[in-house]
């Protein structure tokens, strides 16, 4: 979303939850679409049929959604979708001047740990980090972790309304950044397992100078 041949001040690297596809996250980043603004959503690898196909395995209109990872072969599975996100990372700089433009990378749900490991593990290095309604991937060391701030906080966003955002999770996700010695900024909003319009343009337009 957005033009390669606009004057372009940031790209947006942004990175789908489970079940869903890239094409519709893309959407969600509407509210903050600007001409000196790129978005580029990768969908995950492997897709998937969200609920039983009704007429045989061909039938139409049966919702598909896409998933970064499962637990079979886990970790062949991350080290492919690194790999992926570094050529597609190539792809767009070899059209952007990286040096020209501000760089966001921002996971939701299942993408923050996409993200994080995306960040620890590959040849991305952006400006900015927001991990939207997600954890850390329980592996991180607090070398790997220390990417994520390297350039500026990480930003962290929940929803106070999120049913997997419990209170202790949010905690022992807090205590564990603190452990890592990860600068962070935490942002609360009034809603649930979302991007929320409002705050996502707030934290635009706020870090985006």
């Amino acid at each position: 979303m957005g033009s390669f041949d606009a004057s372009l001040t940031e790209v947006w690297i942004v990175c789908h939850g489970h079940g869903q596809l890239a094409s519709r996250f893309l959407a969600r980043f509407i509210p903050i679409e600007r001409e000196d603004r790129l978005f580029v959503a990768p969908e995950a690898l492997s897709r998937y049929y969200l609920t039983p196909p009704q007429g045989g395995p061909h039938a139409p209109n049966t919702p598909v959604g896409a998933t970064w990872m499962t637990s079979e072969d886990r970790e062949r599975e991350i080290e492919d979708y690194v790999r992926y996100l570094d050529l597609l990372y190539d792809e767009i700089f070899s059209v952007v001047a990286r040096k020209a433009v501000r760089l966001w990378v921002l996971g939701f749900s299942q993408g923050t740990a996409t993200v994080a490991r995306w960040v620890a593990r590959g040849k991305v290095d952006p400006d900015r980090v927001v991990l939207w309604a997600g954890l850390l991937p329980p592996e991180l060391t607090a070398h790997d972790a220390s990417a994520l701030a390297r350039r500026s906080p990480l930003t962290v966003v929940l929803g106070r309304h999120d049913d997997f955002a419990k209170p202790e999770l949010i905690a022992a996700e807090e205590s564990r950044l603190k452990e890592l010695a990860v600068p962070f900024e935490a942002i609360r909003f009034d809603g649930g397992h979302e991007i929320v319009p409002d705050t996502l343009r707030s934290l635009a337009e706020s870090h985006g100078n």
